[in-house]
């Protein structure tokens, strides 16, 4: 009876948790569709470090403060920050956009669908059957949406070694959400946004030189100046900030669920922006996507070691400890 007592009873701030999660996961999506302006315009590196570079002057009006005031916290854990900037800023998005290079978009799809199980995976918690069944659920629609509903299409798939940059992104990625959880305890959300993003441009300023020296630059304009505002303001800062706080108040596995509605938010997108009409087999595709991840991320799931605390049993991952108390006395309040 407990299973089914936890289904019906998810808590408020689970809902919020979730509504973040898609936020980011939308937001995420469109960048699929803009750097399509960018494709052949701007190197992959230069677009990746112009990408952090925007985002810093984008977040530093909210978060300098919180810095300065943080300055000690952020030096003592500056080895975790480090860690995470590497994984989520600087090699995230600049291996998917040099897999973007060779690799199909149909490939790319395919990989990033893993994301979720790494997430679950590296979390290190065990997961619930119901959560379990869901992934499962979401996992074969994704699959079927880029197949096309033909599962010939993904026997017949070519891997490039662009393929094993993006399966690497795909991990960088899900290590990135399972290391949000030990975020230390007094460091605010925008502080953490800026920390990790300073830290990653600053790491790839050195590939970004060697790009200048062998690609040369690209000349601004509105064909590539746009992109790069949106994938620095709205795909990494606001993405990133509403992801982050989603992990912190739901947790990295559940949160994870939500991002099988990647595929279906870029076909969305991508029939609204650029007249791409999804086939009828590709809606019905959708279908197990949505139902999957409204199964799983609703479910419940054994917290570290099997156990649960009143928080998680109500559906939302108690933010004490490495998470921080802050959180939990307030869990509304932009950090």
């Amino acid at each position: 009876m407990d299973a089914p007592h936890r289904v019906r009873r998810v808590h408020p701030a689970a809902w919020g948790g979730l509504a973040l999660a898609v936020t980011a996961t939308l937001v995420w999506s469109g960048n699929f569709v803009v750097a399509r302006a960018l494709h052949t315009q701007v190197p992959p590196v230069q677009t990746a470090f112009w990408r952090w570079i925007i985002a810093l002057v984008a977040v530093a009006p909210f978060a300098l403060g919180q810095v300065w005031r943080q300055r000690a916290l952020i030096r003592r854990h500056a080895g975790l920050l480090t860690l995470a900037a590497l994984l989520g800023v600087t090699l995230f998005n600049t291996l998917i956009y040099l897999a973007g290079q060779t690799a199909p978009a149909t490939n790319m799809a395919v990989i990033a669908a893993a994301s979720p199980a790494l997430i679950v995976l590296f979390e290190g918690r065990r997961v619930g059957g119901r959560r379990l069944a869901g992934m499962l659920l979401a996992l074969c629609g994704v699959l079927a949406l880029v197949a096309k509903g033909s599962p010939a299409a993904l026997l017949g798939l070519d891997f490039t070694g662009g393929d094993l940059l993006m399966l690497g992104a795909t991990a960088a990625f899900a290590g990135y959400s399972a290391l949000l959880r030990r975020r230390p305890e007094g460091i605010s959300g925008l502080a953490l946004l800026f920390a990790t993003f300073a830290i990653g441009a600053l790491l790839l300023a050195p590939v970004y030189g060697v790009s200048l020296a062998l690609q040369g630059g690209f000349s601004p304009s509105a064909a590539t100046v746009g992109p790069l505002l949106y994938v620095g303001v709205f795909s990494s800062a606001v993405a990133y900030f509403t992801w982050n706080k989603a992990v912190a108040m739901v947790g990295a596995a559940r949160a994870g669920v939500v991002y099988y509605l990647q595929p279906v938010f870029v076909a969305l997108l991508s029939a609204l922006l650029l007249g791409e009409r999804a086939t009828p087999t590709q809606a019905l595709c959708m279908i197990p996507v949505v139902a999957g991840v409204a199964l799983g991320a609703t479910g419940g799931g054994a917290g570290a070691g099997g156990r649960t605390g009143p928080a998680e049993r109500a559906g939302v991952r108690s933010p004490h400890g490495r998470l921080g108390r802050q959180e939990a006395a307030h869990p509304a309040h932009t950090r």
